[in-house]
């Protein structure tokens, strides 16, 4: 394991078929931090990230074909991006590490405590529908123009840039357009898999996000969240632990760049009370 300039360790995983990138930082309980999708781990700012490492050990893995990690011959699904995390999960040897994700992040972090609940603690689900039909019209429109035949409109780009920089086949790009558009075609709605949902999760959104607020409080509701009062003593709330936070003056595109994404993922990571 190597040590980069900020001291986090570095190192590769093979895990589930694929040689998966990951830093640790900090110390303290594990958390497992997932990036949105053509971003890396270096989408946390340094700021955000110096949140979670105050208290915590953070995780910090390049999903599949993203940053230092290298593309392998499957399609883009996030149930299998979930189970590269949960092999690295075992592979580390991590007592239940908490998972929070932004984006794409967000959406392998909720599969993950869908199909292995039992390897997670909690979970926070970041800017991450479950129906694609929730998405906004204009941005399935956007979505559909996402392809290899982009590249030109992206090299202006941060995420090109970084690309470029980090990805151990820079000439890739254009797949990674081209895997990111199809992923995005697909329909999806994983309404009967999160009613009942185990793995104590905060739903979070922008007040300003690429689905509307309405969506993020109808998973609340799966949740059993907002459906009644809470109760003076909180007695009441969602039975297993889950959570809700719209955050103010944000959107889809710097909600992960809020200090609120970190302050409100820590309030209800460190809540020992909403296990």
């Amino acid at each position: 394991m190597e040590t980069n300039d900020e001291g986090a360790d570095m190192s590769y995983a093979d895990v589930n078929g694929i040689n998966l990138y990951y830093e640790i930082h900090g110390t303290g309980r594990p958390l497992i931090l997932l990036h949105g999708g053509l971003g890396s781990g270096e989408m946390f700012a340094p700021d955000v990230l110096a949140a979670f490492t105050a208290g915590r050990q953070v995780i910090l893995p390049d999903l599949q074909g993203h940053g230092r990690t290298a593309d392998v011959d499957r399609p883009f699904d996030f149930h299998e991006m979930a189970r590269d995390i949960a092999a690295l999960i075992d592979h580390l040897s991590l007592d239940r590490p908490d998972v929070a994700g932004f984006s794409m992040g967000g959406a392998v972090a909720l599969r993950l405590a869908i199909i292995a609940p039992e390897k997670v603690g909690k979970v926070v689900s970041a800017s991450a529908g479950i129906r694609r039909g929730a998405t906004y019209p204009e941005i399935l429109e956007q979505q559909a123009q996402v392809g290899a035949a982009s590249v030109e409109f992206m090299k202006d780009t941060p995420m090109y840039e970084s690309y470029q920089r980090v990805a151990p086949r820079p000439e890739d790009f254009p797949r990674l357009l081209d895997k990111i558009g199809a992923a995005m075609a697909v329909d999806y709605d994983l309404t009967d898999e999160v009613r009942g949902l185990e793995v104590p999760t905060l739903i979070m959104g922008a007040d300003a996000d690429m689905v509307p607020p309405s969506h993020f409080v109808e998973i609340f509701a799966l949740l059993d969240g907002g459906l009644r009062d809470g109760g003076w003593d909180g007695s009441d709330r969602p039975k297993g632990g889950h959570a809700l936070a719209i955050v103010p003056g944000t959107t889809h595109y710097n909600l992960v760049d809020s200090p609120l994404f970190a302050t409100l993922s820590l309030a209800f990571l460190d809540n020992d009370a909403a296990a």
